[in-house]
């Protein structure tokens, strides 16, 4: 039998340890969520951030520690966190990355990378992450420095602080 690569998929997740990102899920109440982030705020104090929200009354409180038992996943399993708009690694060069993603060694500058641009790998990869890791509603065509850097953390098997 054929590998269909699916195997390959399924190691990148594990190796992360994200299993729990990726099971089914029944039921997303969509106005909830839109209601949790419209009344989000986060605290940034020195060792970790607060999240702040409230939800039909009932507020809710979090840092770093509490969702990743939230999502399921290590909290300190990385080498790799997001922070403000950049990627504090020494592993990614957003024109690296470009270049890489976008099949393009000739480019000058770092920029969203279309889907159409991706290898079908790279752009079931890039599914993924918009889908499970970073979801989002509305556009899906293009892959943001963000989620290009998943992807490449990703398919480098370098692990990933998610929670951070």
């Amino acid at each position: 039998m054929k590998d269909n690569g699916l195997s390959n998929v399924m190691e990148l997740i594990k190796r992360q340890k994200w299993e729990n990102l990726f099971k089914r899920r029944e039921f997303v109440f969509v106005d909830t969520v839109k209601e949790f982030y419209a009344r989000m705020t986060v605290t940034h104090l020195k060792k970790k951030d607060i999240v702040k929200s409230s939800v039909k009354g009932v507020v809710i409180e979090f840092d770093h520690d509490k969702l990743a038992s939230i999502l399921g996943v290590p909290e300190n399993n990385g080498i790799c966190e997001y922070i403000k708009d950049v990627w504090e690694s020494k592993y990614t060069k957003p024109l690296e990355i470009t270049r890489r993603f976008a099949n393009d060694e000739t480019l000058t500058a770092a920029r969203r990378v279309k889907s159409g641009e991706l290898k079908p790998f790279q752009r079931f990869i890039h599914f993924l992450v918009m889908k499970n890791v970073v979801p989002r509603f509305g556009k899906r065509d293009t892959s943001s420095f963000m989620d290009l850097t998943y992807m490449d953390h990703l398919m480098s098997r370098r692990l990933v602080n998610l929670p951070r």
